[in-house]
């Protein structure tokens, strides 16, 4: 294995302090800066020279880090640009304008899986499953939605981590349906895109690869302890609070007993979702899987959380790819994508 000069780069603010590795696990566990902290000593583990910035709302700070290190691949965990999570797409594309090798996806699928309204346009155009679905324009008046049944999902059409995703996001009639898109319009500051809840199991499909592909194992969101009021959905304090998630027994693990022949279609499905919205590099597939064993695709995740407890890592082990080969499998991949200035030397 080449050992290789990484620049990691992540938001402002997600810097792991310099006496990380000290801090109990449990503090480690709940920090903002974990994937961070665990992709750095991964790539440390490994034998790569690595150095980590965080990024805010100038490029001059990646440029000149790029100068002083002369990196072999930037590892690129930026999600986000002067707090504006569309803008993460043109970090990709500023790296591919230094002619910098990087980590993960292109920026067109950066851009067209970010934007939930267009990857379901393209998904509905491919005959990918996936939920019935209206889009709610910021600050246009809220028509009563004509093909799509309640109960409904409202959530941004742009933002991922589940922000602004909450209970509430289930809507049951019209009122309600205004209500939330208000608060997404209003609240997130995004267009809100509705789409048909689909009741049933939440899984997760890891994709990694450039132009061959490869699936992980599908993982299973399980929300074993919720009250009798509350729909088992991936709300954002079910996704991140360590403390909700413990006290409602909300876990993940190997999807198991699925309808006979899913499994041996579940590649298939997830290649052709990746390859429709044109990704590389990694991602994970949010998808529901309905009791006739219909199974829909709610969105793609490129870039995905990278923690070395998150599903696509597990999934990843599941397949008997551990955390520091799942990293450096990443850098690899980072390193032999040719973007259109490598294709045209």
């Amino acid at each position: 294995m080449r050992k290789c000069r990484v620049l990691v780069v992540t938001s402002e603010g997600l810097v792991p302090p310099e006496n990380a590795a000290e801090l109990p696990d449990e503090v480690k566990g709940d920090a903002d800066w974990k994937m961070e902290y665990d992709v750095v000593c991964a790539l440390e583990g490994l034998g790569h020279e690595t150095s980590i910035i965080g990024v805010f709302d100038d490029l001059g700070v990646l440029r000149r880090a790029i100068e002083e290190v002369q990196p072999h691949v930037v590892f690129n965990l930026v999600h986000e640009f002067h707090g504006v999570g569309v803008y993460d797409h043109h970090i990709a594309a500023y790296l591919e304008l230094l002619r910098q090798p990087y980590t993960g996806c292109n920026p067109r699928g950066l851009m067209l899986s970010r934007d939930k309204i267009l990857a379901k346009k393209l998904m509905q155009y491919h005959r990918i499953q996936t939920p019935k679905f209206m889009a709610y324009r910021l600050n246009k008046p809220v028509r009563k939605p004509t093909k799509l049944s309640f109960p409904m999902v409202v959530k941004s059409a742009v933002e991922d981590a589940s922000l602004g995703v909450s209970q509430a996001s289930v809507v049951h009639n019209e009122e309600k349906l205004r209500d939330r898109v208000a608060f997404v319009h209003e609240q997130v500051q995004s267009d809100a895109i509705v789409e048909e809840y689909i009741d049933g199991r939440e899984l997760y499909i890891g994709v990694i690869g450039n132009s061959r592909l490869e699936t992980f194992p599908p993982w299973e969101v399980v929300f074993a302890d919720l009250p009798e009021s509350s729909m088992p959905i991936a709300t954002n304090r079910a996704k991140w609070n360590s403390k909700y998630r413990k006290e409602h027994n909300i876990h993940s693990r190997a999807a198991y007993k699925l309808p006979a022949g899913l499994e041996e279609r579940i590649p298939a499905f997830a290649k052709k979702i990746y390859r429709t919205l044109f990704l590389t590099g990694y991602a994970r597939l949010d998808c529901r899987l309905r009791e006739d064993g219909t199974l829909f695709c709610l969105e793609a995740n490129a870039n995905c959380d990278l923690s070395l407890d998150d599903e696509f890592a597990l999934g990843g082990d599941k397949l008997g790819l551990s955390y520091p080969d799942l990293v450096q499998k990443i850098v690899s991949l980072g390193l032999q994508y040719k973007p259109a200035w490598k294709r045209a030397a």
